[in-house]
């Protein structure tokens, strides 16, 4: 446990102080763990199914320890994502991907895309950006998660002493769906919202769609949860069975509704007839990973008039991206050890590789694929107490935004080349700030 306690919170306020203390808890400190049968009553209270929260305290979905960070990485990732925002939002980034996008990608209907994940590494110069996703799951799981946290010494409890607030937090959230609506319907009111997924009841976080089925039913809405293939339009309005539907949570891996399952969806997305968040139009702007070799090439920013402040801020802080091509496949084949490759619409992970790891098999299938090169930045550790002994764990930093402002930070603990949910001892992690004095 971190020693010197007194002489760190006199001067807590310096930034490498703060970063010892930061680097000694994640190391060191096992005296924040999760309260369990809290847990399970704020799960319990809102699953309707039962015996599932027992299913999900069983496995490793959830770590027992939170993750540390200093208020100054905090404030970075903050200012990280608002410079992203700044130059996706204008129209000279917006007409230079353009020719990127496939035609259903070009309908922008106004809203602008419920929970976005950006996912950062902490490297020893500051936190850096990996990737940006449109879809990110797992914020009720962190929320419930959050809360239930538990401090066990009154050294940690005068560090942190913020208490997670969910029913102001859910209700934030409500309110971004209703503006979402909003944005697209601004002379209707909002009655019904479909969560979608494919085969929605075998997918790994099924319970979470429950807790939003739950969290929507209790401001007032019917909500559904479905397959795409439940759909049909009638009456140029979208129908699952006999329930009409306003607005498509969207937690589709079909980005942009191209599959056969997704083809009523694309139609009444095309067509404007629901709402649809996040959209087809959100993914090309900010999760196509071919937009990252934008962000992080200063000289083709500069060319499109980025000011000079916000190019500093994404050139510190975004890891070199190119595109992977036969004609610098050579050179990036024999330099491969300090890249991660991916497949430019890949998600959790898949049929993605560090290029340590690659066999000249896969590397001929990645050359005739689509993929970025995007510089390794290793992940930082957390250690924990894993059936009695100490286990380095690698740790992944997620701040879900809306509309550029960070709604949740939070982690995800791991073994292994990726993030997976299936490590023992590990999985989601709540997040807290030493500056702060609160979990994130």
């Amino acid at each position: 446990m971190v020693t010197a306690f007194d002489s760190v919170l006199t001067y807590k306020r310096d930034i490498a102080l703060v970063s010892q203390l930061v680097e000694s808890l994640n190391k060191d400190c096992q005296c924040i763990a999760v309260d369990s049968k809290a847990l399970h009553r704020s799960l319990e209270a809102h699953l309707n199914e039962p015996g599932l929260s027992e299913k999900l305290l069983d496995s490793h979905l959830f770590a027992q320890s939170p993750v540390f960070l200093s208020d100054s990485h905090v404030q970075t990732m903050k200012q990280i994502i608002t410079a992203i925002e700044s130059v996706i939002q204008t129209q000279e980034f917006q007409r230079d991907i353009s020719t990127l996008m496939p035609d259903i990608a070009r309908h922008n209907f106004g809203p602008r895309g419920v929970f976005f994940g950006y996912d950062f590494h902490l490297a020893a110069e500051g936190p850096k950006l990996i990737e940006i996703n449109t879809n990110a799951g797992g914020v009720l799981l962190n929320l419930y998660l959050a809360d239930a946290q538990r401090e066990g010494c009154t050294d940690i409890k005068s560090i942190f002493s913020g208490k997670t607030n969910v029913v102001d937090i859910e209700h934030q959230l409500i309110t971004m769906f209703k503006e979402e609506w909003s944005l697209q319907r601004p002379d209707q009111s909002l009655k019904t919202i479909a969560i979608v997924d494919n085969h929605p009841q075998t997918q790994f976080l099924y319970p979470e769609f429950l807790l939003f089925q739950s969290l929507f039913e209790r401001h007032g809405f019917t909500s559904i949860i479905a397959d795409p293939k439940s759909f049909d339009i009638r009456d140029d309005a979208l129908y699952c069975g006999d329930t009409r539907i306003d607005l498509v949570y969207n937690r589709l891996t079909s980005f942009y509704l191209e599959s056969a399952e997704c083809s009523t969806l694309n139609t009444a997305y095309q067509n404007g007839i629901a709402v649809v968040t996040p959209s087809p139009h959100d993914y090309a702007l900010y999760a196509d990973k071919r937009n990252l070799t934008l962000l992080s090439d200063s000289s083709r920013l500069r060319q499109l008039g980025i000011e000079e402040p916000t190019i500093e801020i994404l050139q510190r802080s975004l890891p070199l991206c190119v595109m992977v091509t036969p004609e610098n496949a050579e050179s990036l084949w024999n330099s491969r050890k300090h890249y991660f490759f991916k497949p430019i619409n890949g998600y959790a992970s898949r049929g993605a590789y560090r290029g340590a790891k690659l066999t000249k098999r896969v590397w001929a299938e990645i050359i005739d694929s689509e993929y970025i090169a995007q510089q390794l930045i290793p992940p930082s550790e957390r250690v924990l107490m894993i059936d009695g002994e100490k286990q380095s764990l690698k740790v992944d930093i997620r701040c879900v935004a809306y509309k550029g402002q960070v709604q949740q930070m939070s982690a995800r603990l791991y073994q292994g080349q990726t993030t997976n949910l299936r490590t023992k001892g590990g999985g989601l992690a709540t997040v807290f700030s030493t500056d702060s004095g609160s979990c994130c």
